[in-house]
């Protein structure tokens, strides 16, 4: 480790980090609504853990992709924010081959990094390769889609246990949410 001498050069002092939980609530009250953005926060949290090693665990993907919707604007790499993408009910599609999903419906910091890399949201193939390398017993025979429609009683009393069903139908042991 290298020590810190007084030529190594100090970071600009605006260079912090973004409050993006403040500029968040702030945003929802500009917005309009009556009260800041509030995240879900939970004393107990609904996890169980896996009962067996992953290499013998069948493992499902959870993910907040939209499928690509056409007639409904860019929704590229790079496409600006889309809320005309966005879906508002779970899905479900088959495992195997390659989907067509897009996050354009949701914000990320564009100027800094690309929805060029499909694996970076979705890592579908990633997962059947590590079941082909015996490091998951197998990926479920489908994925699910979870909207991001930003209510905590539709998430919670709706989507959640519309997707743990159809995990159980799936026979999944174990789900890996990425967020996108």
């Amino acid at each position: 480790m290298a020590a810190v001498t007084a030529s190594d050069e100090m970071a600009p002092a605006d260079d912090v980090p973004i409050p993006y939980m403040q500029r968040t609530r702030d945003y929802y009250l500009a917005l309009g609504y009556d009260n800041p953005y509030r995240w879900a926060h939970f004393a107990e949290v609904p996890f169980a853990p896996v009962r067996a090693p992953l290499s013998r665990t069948r493992v499902a993907l959870i993910t907040t992709a939209a499928p690509y919707q056409p007639g409904v604007g860019d929704q590229g790499p790079g496409a600006a924010y889309n809320a005309a993408a966005k879906f508002y009910q779970v899905y479900s599609a088959p495992a195997e081959g390659a989907p067509d999903l897009r996050i354009s419906h949701v914000g990320y910091d564009r100027a800094q990094t690309s929805a060029a890399d499909l694996n970076t949201y979705f890592p579908l193939a990633r997962l059947a390769e590590a079941a082909a390398a015996g490091r998951i017993g197998a990926l479920a025979a489908r994925f699910h889609g979870l909207p991001t429609n930003r209510s905590h009683r539709t998430t919670t009393e709706a989507d959640l246990p519309e997707l743990l069903r159809r995990c159980r139908e799936d026979g999944a042991e174990a789900a890996l949410l990425v967020p996108s």
